[in-house]
């Protein structure tokens, strides 16, 4: 990042002059006087190179990160190591400084590494056909629940009360201004209750979108729910962790229509909370419903391999009132990122990730509870996240003591879910060591 502006007083007049204007007021002219701020801006004194440096260090430090403290925090954005190839391979120049790929005959590189991220979401997902990347997974559910009221022509969405919060509420922001109506599903013991949704079931059911592994950790049976949505005609939409389908089973292989997913979990760290990426997978049948873009594999009259945008639905290629979105980037550098870990890992190295989250939540979660300061809230199997009751209730000072102690806590579920108060959402990632973990059950078992 450039730390100053290296234009001249002279370079400034000599642009000035090929414009024609002869100072930098005439540009705002078209300005009224009158709501111009005709004073100087209230900043504080202007500092030196080095000493706007040391400032801004002093406000770094204020931070607290994954770095220096142990994180136990999840609900959506997760701690993994991030092996060191990644970084090293997405600052190069021609993927960092690159943008969108309008040509195809000097894009070669940026298209060929789009298409092998679409080719792995693909093979993760269990789908036919992946897109170039969302904005994160909010964003993600909202395109696919517009997707399916395009392919259906209908107007209602079903959504599970255990997707992620801030999901739903991107979901309910598009959904307001579009005419569409969302209805909430509630949960029975922290998983989905199919015989509500049969009530909720309309001929005017557009989706039906469901988490898996849920907000709450634990893992859904959808075995039957891909049969009970189709029969109505409507679409089944999963959001997942991508890090969870080295283990379960791939939507696409129990009925899902439509795959999302925060794609952060794959390389990218936690950055204060982005930028992400969000995949998307779907039926073939759906490829020119999707939004964004989708690159393609092709050869030319030599015969020779080539890259392509395939299918490109937005508003910068045609006609706004025809464009299935106007959502403008696909977060190429964090889906690079994402293509990077999962073939640096391979299927082995993936399944190895996960089944590690898996087993040291399992011991944490068991460790927590021999405490006897914590309680168990939901039954069924989870991934790498689960929930605890804290007997003492107040999970924000639980947190901030632990947090004395170089710990970074868990999520308070009353946050989202006021029944579930006292409740905490505890992650547990394959870079928590058993020294860690032991030393986090002790201060949280007597605090």
């Amino acid at each position: 990042m450039w730390r100053y502006i290296p234009n001249t007083g002279e370079q400034q007049q000599e642009m000035l002059e090929e414009i024609g204007v002869s100072c930098v007021d005439e540009l705002f002219t078209d300005i009224p006087e009158n709501i111009r701020l005709n004073r100087d801006l209230d900043l504080p004194e202007a500092l030196s190179e080095m000493e706007l440096i040391g400032h801004m260090r002093q406000l770094a430090d204020k931070n607290i990160s994954t770095g220096e403290c142990a994180c136990f925090l999840g609900a959506g954005a997760y701690d993994h190591y991030i092996p060191s190839v990644i970084q090293h391979l997405v600052r190069r120049q021609e993927f960092y400084t690159a943008y969108t790929p309008y040509q195809p005959e000097i894009s070669q590189g940026t298209l060929q590494a789009i298409f092998e991220y679409q080719t792995m979401i693909c093979r993760l997902t269990g789908m036919d056909v992946s897109n170039a990347s969302m904005y994160d997974g909010a964003t993600a559910v909202a395109e696919a629940a517009a997707m399916a009221c395009r392919s259906t022509g209908r107007t209602d969405i079903i959504v599970a009360k255990t997707v992620h919060p801030q999901s739903r509420e991107v979901l309910k922001t598009y959904s307001r201004f579009a005419g569409r109506q969302v209805v909430e599903w509630n949960y029975k013991d922290g998983r989905l209750d199919f015989e509500e949704l049969e009530k909720l079931l309309s001929e005017n059911t557009a989706a039906v979108i469901v988490q898996n592994p849920n907000f709450f950790g634990l893992i859904e049976d959808l075995s039957d729910l891909a049969d009970m949505v189709h029969q109505n005609r409507s679409l089944l939409i999963v959001s997942c962790n991508p890090i969870s389908l080295a283990l379960l089973k791939p939507p696409g292989d129990m009925g899902a229509d439509i795959v999302v997913g925060e794609g952060q979990p794959l390389g990218n760290p936690l950055s204060f909370g982005g930028p992400y990426l969000g995949f998307m997978a779907a039926k073939e049948k759906f490829m020119r419903r999707m939004p964004g873009r989708i690159v393609g594999e092709t050869r030319d009259k030599e015969g020779r391999r080539g890259y392509v945008l395939t299918i490109q639905t937005r508003e910068q290629h045609i006609r706004r009132e025809k464009a299935t979105s106007n959502i403008c980037s696909n977060q190429a550098l964090n889906a690079l990122a994402a293509a990077i870990y999962l073939s640096a890992l391979g299927k082995s190295g993936l399944k190895k990730v996960a089944a590690l989250c898996c087993q040291k939540a399992c011991y944490t979660y068991d460790e927590l509870l021999k405490t006897g300061a914590f309680s168990p809230v939901f039954t069924g199997p989870f991934f790498n996240e689960f929930t605890v009751r804290y007997q003492y209730r107040n999970i924000g000072q639980l947190n901030s003591k632990l947090l004395d102690h170089g710990i970074i806590g868990g999520y308070p579920l009353e946050r989202d879910y006021p029944e579930l108060d006292g409740v905490w959402l505890v992650a547990v990632t394959e870079k928590r060591t058993r020294k860690e973990i032991d030393n986090f059950v002790e201060r949280a078992g007597s605090v």
